[in-house]
């Protein structure tokens, strides 16, 4: 899988097509939204969606997923150094926020602990969808915080004659990263072919100081992970895949195979790493103009078999297994009354292992069936959407040594229903009612270990009952040519927050955290805006806070992002483009007092302003390439994010610089 660079730049020299280089005026395009069944675009969404894709994605790649994500407003990184990072949306995190991968679910061990990486490399993915609130009527009964779909095309959906693609490599940043990928597709009639392949290569990750903080160091916590550089932070990532499809008059049938291979160290224990191995089938089918009620049909299914090593002192010392399939079938039918819809069913089965002497949670099996119904009625310029979800989950324990034999079988039912009013042509409102209901995943219900990532005994409870809330969702937008402004408020009030608490009881030499139900309220606001100052300097505006309050017990919710606003500017002219962008978090001392981190409380972190820019070229030849340097952390700020599990032993990046050539053809 591996590619050398010298060989790639060669590839693009004799394969690019001549280009020509007109003068750029910036466009902020309508763009798709690949998740929604009825193909509408991104602002006539009634939930707050965000998307990102095409050149703008390609410059904002970064080693995880979630940090790729990082401009996007409600959207944080819970990351375990910078190899392991899983998004948090609005202050919420594990299963609450489905990660898709084509719109079916990404199964690995991302939910189960932090310091377990996210089984997708950015470096091919097309196209980012994040969902910001409640979206479990069309992609799942836990999708209570939201949605992040990653798109790739490795399953090809549209006709052509040729060869297309796109490649990059780049080098530097804070990690001395070096990486390249590239993507093919080849087609001859109604047969189209999809490769594409990765390699990313990382260092330890160079630090402003100490990667303890004071605050930390204040609470008499010896440990060393490094001045200046983080200790065991490295990363090594390969993958690559291949798809394939016949098109035909009304749809398209097709399969993609893609193996991702990841070995990183733990910031946490110098002498532990991680060696993932993913392997995952996907097959997808839609037809259309079917001539009867229903006049269109999708499936889209994954099959996954997933494992990653813990390694200590060279010697396997924990082995995870997650093996599954998941899937959606869906059927859209003719307007009645108006009114347009679909209705699908979606299944998920997945087998759960973990082996060895760290193996905290039992072996386990997870079975849910779903049926949904989404519709949309316009009225006149308005619009009304609503929904219902019925599912079944049966969450079952194998036993064994130390863990209890237990079936577990719950049923969710979830609803809402939205609208979308236009004011005038460049105004308009949107508010989203919800009830979401989420089953108690396997860990939740089962645990019953020590778990060094979080440095605690870990005890889940089979009492659990279902975790319920209710939402409430709206937004003012503005859009006048390429001008636009939305600024977004929701509440969401939960009936049984399921989350993992200290009791203060020790078992050995471990505190016993517990997952336990509250009630809970979240509330927030968040800001996105762009303005075309000329034809080619655009001035953009980002900004979110989240209020995230324990009304059981009093106080806070753990590891919630502060209040954040950021501004930038960006021009483009000809060959040549720059961004400047400001980021500014503000200090969070609103921490949880029954968290237990790392045999310690949740600790107030600083606030800090992180400055980056970037600058582009493309290079006044015949071929389509364009270089790009992007330097970060301007003010060599020691920046902690108050989401990261680690974020007082394993703060983000110092200045640094990357250099690198992409292209496309």
């Amino acid at each position: 899988m591996k590619l050398k660079k010298n060989t790639f730049i060669l590839f693009f020299i004799l394969t690019c097509p001549a280009v020509a280089a007109d003068k750029a005026i910036l466009t902020i395009p309508t763009t798709a939204v690949t998740g929604n069944p009825l193909g509408v675009s991104s602002d006539q969404m009634v939930i707050p969606i965000s998307i990102l894709n095409g050149r703008e994605l390609s410059l904002k790649r970064e080693n995880t997923l979630a940090e790729t994500l990082n401009s996007i407003p409600g959207v944080s990184n819970s990351s375990f150094g910078p190899s392991a990072g899983r998004p948090m949306i609005r202050g919420m995190d594990s299963d609450r926020i489905k990660i898709l991968q084509n719109g079916v679910n990404n199964l690995d061990a991302s939910n189960l602990s932090f310091d377990h990486g996210v089984s997708i490399d950015p470096l091919i993915i097309e196209q980012i969808d994040v969902i910001r609130g409640p979206a479990t009527l069309l992609y799942g009964g836990g999708a209570v915080g939201g949605v992040v779909n990653a798109i790739d095309h490795r399953i090809p959906k549209e006709k052509f004659e040729g060869i297309t693609g796109r490649g990059e490599v780049r080098y530097g940043g804070a990690n001395l990263e070096q990486s390249n990928a590239a993507v093919i597709d080849v087609g001859t009639g109604n047969f189209v072919m999809h490769m594409d392949a990765y390699n990313r290569d990382a260092k330890n990750l160079r630090i402003p100081g100490n990667a303890v903080s004071d605050k930390k160091r204040a609470t008499n916590y010896t440990t060393d992970h490094g001045i200046n550089k983080l200790i065991n932070s490295h990363s090594e990532t390969k993958g690559g895949a291949i798809g394939a499809s016949i098109i035909f008059e009304r749809g398209y049938a097709g399969v993609s195979y893609a193996k991702h291979l990841m070995t990183y160290g733990s910031p946490l224990e110098s002498a532990v790493s991680i060696d993932m191995d993913n392997d995952r089938f996907d097959f997808a089918s839609e037809i259309r103009d079917l001539g009867t009620f229903f006049d269109r049909a999708k499936f889209r299914a994954a099959y996954t078999d997933y494992m990653h090593k813990e390694i200590e002192d060279g010697s396997i010392n924990t082995t995870f297994k997650n093996q599954g399939v998941d899937g959606t079938f869906e059927l859209g039918h003719q307007a009645i009354l108006n009114m347009k819809g679909v209705v699908g069913l979606q299944f998920e089965n997945g087998k759960f292992q973990a082996l060895g002497a760290e193996a905290f949670v039992p072996s386990s099996n997870t079975n849910s069936q779903s049926a949904y119904l989404y519709e949309e009625l316009p009225i006149n310029q308005h619009k009304v959407t609503f929904g219902l979800r019925h599912g079944q989950h049966d969450v079952n324990s194998k036993g064994g040594e130390n863990f209890i034999a237990a079936n577990k079988s719950f049923k969710t039912n979830n609803g809402a229903i939205g609208g979308l009013y236009t004011l005038n042509s460049e105004w308009s409102l949107t508010g989203n009612f919800s009830h979401n209901e989420r089953a108690p995943s396997y860990f939740e219900l089962y645990a019953d270990g020590v778990h060094t990532a979080t440095g605690a005994y870990e005890q889940g409870q089979a009492n659990l009952r279902i975790e319920k809330s209710n939402g409430l969702d709206g937004q003012i937008r503005w859009k006048s040519g390429q001008d636009s402004l939305t600024l977004g408020t929701y509440y969401t009030k939960f009936s049984n927050y399921i989350g993992l608490r200290s009791t203060n009881v020790v078992n050995g030499d471990f505190n016993i955290s517990q997952f336990s139900g509250i009630k809970a309220e979240f509330k927030g606001v968040e800001l996105e805006g762009k303005s075309m100052l000329t034809d080619h300097l655009q001035l953009n505006v980002r900004g979110d806070y989240v209020d995230a309050k324990d009304k059981t017990n009093g106080g806070y919710v753990a590891r919630i992002s502060p209040l954040k606003l950021g501004i930038g500017l960006k021009y483009e002219f000809d060959h040549f483009g720059a961004r400047m962008d400001v980021l500014h978090a503000f200090k969070q001392d609103n921490v949880a007092t029954n968290f237990n981190y790392l045999t310690g409380k949740e600790l107030v972190t600083d606030a800090y302003t992180n400055v980056s820019i970037m600058a582009t070229y493309k290079l006044p030849t015949q071929y389509n390439l364009e270089a790009f340097t992007r330097a970060n952390n301007l003010l060599n700020e020691e920046i902690r994010e108050h989401a990261s599990f680690l974020k007082d032993i394993a703060p983000m990046g110092g200045r640094s610089i990357m250099f690198g050539l992409r292209g496309d053809f």
